[in-house]
This record gives C-alpha cells, structure tokens and sequence, in this order.
C-alpha cells in the first residue's frame, strides 16, 4: 500500500472513529440514570420488594408522558439484601459500571457508610428508604435529602396531636435498640417538655423481641395515656399489646411510618382497635384522589394481579416524582449535574403530587408534612385522623 493511501485510510478510520465516539455520548446524553440498591431479599423484603415498585413506576410512567423534556429515563437496580456489606458494594458497583446521576438507597445503615463518598467525590442526588434525621442534615450529607419528614418531624406531629387530644397526657416511647428506633428519641424528649407532656417511660427491645415481659410490667406500673413505638415494624409490637391489654392498661398506642402498615393491622386483628401512626402519604383506598386513580390504573394495566399497594409502595412512588421534577428543572436551567439537582431540589415549594402528599415545600433536606391515621378494624385499613399537620 503506498504511503499516500495508508494516510487516507488511517484518516478515515480516525474520522470514523471519532464520529461513532460524537454519537455514541450523544445517545448517552439522551438517557438520564437512576440507580437503586433495593432491599429485595433479607428481612426487609417485605417492603423492599413494594418501594422498588413505586419507585419504578414512577419512573416508568415519567418516560411515557415524555421523559426529562424528551429525555428517557433508565432505572438500574441491584438486591441489597437489607445488608450493608452486600449494599455498599452494589452501590460501589452501580456507579462504577454507570455513571447515574442519582442513587436511591435500601437503609439508613447504607446511607451513613457512602455519605462521605457521595459528598467529597459521587456527588448524586440520593435518598433512600429512611427518613433518618442524620441523612436529612444539609450541612453534613448535601446531596441526601428525605421524602417526607424525618423520624424527628414524625415523633413531633404524634406528640403534637396528643398535646392537643389531652394536654399534659402521660407519655411512653417504647423503642428498639437500633440507629432506626433511637433516632427520634432525644428529639422527642425535647418535645414532650416543649409539649408540657409527661414522659414517664422509655422501653426499650430487640426488634422481633420474644420476651418483653420487663417492659410490658414497667408500662403497666407508669400507666402512660400514649405509647409510641419506633424501630420496629412487626414484631415485637403485637406482643406488646396484647399482653398490655391482659393487663388492662387502656393507652393508645402509636407508629411511625413503619409501624403505620396493613401488615401490622393483620397481625394484630381486633387488638388494632385505637391503634394510630404518623404517614405523609394517602392511601391506595383514597380512590377519588388523582393521583391514586393514576396509580391504580397503572397497575391494572401493567400488573393485573396486583389488586392493592401499601404505604412503602407509595414512598418509593413519591421518590420517584421528586427525582423526576428535579430532573426537570435541572435539565432546563443547563445543570443535568449532581450540584444542579441540589439546586432544583432546594427549589421545590408547594409541588403538587396529584393528591399523594400536602403540597411539598422543600426544608432543610426534607418535606416535613404528614397526617394521622386511625386504624378501622372492620376494613383493615388506616383511615385519616387529622389534617395534614408539620410542626410550624
């Protein structure tokens, strides 16, 4: 071959090159990643398994009314396990192999052990299964936020309740020993003195507890009007009701978001009566609200077997439209970045969710609005208690 050819093609091929390379990152920069590390199996499965749902959906039904302005959205997921060896790796791996521009995380366990990452070298919008106080905290985990209010915001908005239900009530918080259960509780301390409440108790118990005899007989000696408990989502929550109720003790009893599931109102059957929590979302029964119709038709179309979600499946939903409208206004100011999702984020003021939430106005990493729910045990179902309340 004569050197003026060997030029020519070694040109062409360089061109060529170099315009496959051109197309190639333009297609990559019509499609916009969100990782999950979801935790499908392990002990969280249960709600694992409707959050990576909900998250998904929403995502899903983003891309078919158009995407991020024509852009589509790709949802890469891996299992957690609810393990944090096995979850720090997935997400290691996840952004190693794709590059998302957010993350979404199985627990609060996950989201303290890549924080440093996320904020000195990832830098993803991320948030995750917990509504952890810490993971909320701006200053320290900028790129983190929580989709709803806080465990803090949740303990305050009960109390709050019951300062008003009846004032200077007599108060136990019944906990796990657990960064999930003690989060809220020195915040929720505070509160009862703000309150002019009577904290006379603080139990505390393993998560799935067999034995909670100890506990149960100081309850009974303190006599508390209210018992709120936190960390846990089943057990040992019905043990302890019922075996306060052979003792005759007539409080109510209280859950956070986690303790406000369907599940628990089947474990605990007639023994749910009085029961209440603390949820910032509607119910999938709530069926004249727009967004819960959208929901459901969605999953008739797409999931005929499926003939109900519970609450996990909403706070992965709604995850899923604030990812998307951070997207959105991310995209149109020129700043599809980690630090121009901050800002969209910060940006976010009354944001409708078509009747999912209160209209949410961002706060410190956080969307502190929620409402109280009563169980109905005929139904089987938590009903809406107050208004939507926050702690303004």
């Amino acid at each position: 071959m004569k050197r003026g050819t060997l030029v020519s093609v070694i040109l062409f091929l360089s061109l060529a090159l170099i315009a496959g390379l051109m197309e190639s990152s333009a297609q990559a920069a019509d499609v916009i990643k969100i990782g999950a590390v979801q935790p499908i199996t392990g002990r969280f499965a249960f709600a694992g398994v409707n959050i990576n749902a909900g998250l998904k959906d929403a995502l899903m039904i983003a891309n078919d009314e158009g995407g991020i302005n024509g852009k589509k959205i790709e949802y890469i997921m891996e299992d957690g396990q609810y393990n944090d060896p096995v979850a720090i790796a997935a997400f290691k791996r996840i952004m190693s192999r794709d590059n998302p521009l957010i993350m979404y995380g199985e627990s609060t366990g996950l989201g303290k052990a890549v924080s440093p990452e996320i904020k000195s070298r990832y830098k993803v919008l991320y948030s995750s299964t917990s509504f952890s106080s810490e993971l909320a905290d701006p200053k320290e985990n900028p790129y983190m936020f929580v989709p709803g209010p806080t465990y803090s915001d949740m303990f305050g908005i009960l109390l709050k309740y019951i300062a008003k239900e009846k004032p200077g009530a007599k108060v136990a918080f019944f906990y796990s020993d657990t960064e999930f259960g003690k989060d809220p509780v020195p915040f929720g301390r505070e509160m009862c003195k703000k309150l002019n409440l009577d904290l006379v108790a603080e139990e505390v118990a393993a998560v799935g507890a067999v034995d909670v005899t100890s506990q149960v007989l100081d309850l009974k000696r303190k006599q508390p009007d209210f018992v709120i408990f936190q960390g846990f989502v089943m057990d040992p929550v019905a043990t302890v009701i019922k075996q306060c109720r052979d003792f005759g003790l007539k409080c109510t009893f209280m859950g956070t978001f986690w303790g406000t599931t369907t599940m628990l109102l089947d474990k605990l059957g007639p023994l749910a009566e009085g029961y209440m929590g603390v949820n910032p979302y509607n119910d999938w029964e709530m069926q004249d609200i727009p967004m819960i119709k959208k929901i459901r038709d969605y999953t008739a179309k797409n999931y005929p077997d499926v003939k109900s979600r519970p609450n996990s499946y909403m706070q992965g939903f709604v995850t899923g439209l604030l990812f998307v409208e951070c997207l959105k206004r991310a995209d149109k100011a020129g700043e599809l970045t980690g630090d121009g999702l901050v800002k969209a984020l910060q940006s976010i003021k009354d944001f409708g969710t078509g009747g999912l939430t209160a209209p949410l106005t961002w706060k410190s990493n956080k969307f502190p609005v929620a409402r109280i729910w009563k169980a109905n045990v005929q139904k089987k179902i938590f009903e809406p208690a107050s208004d939507w309340m926050s702690l303004e």
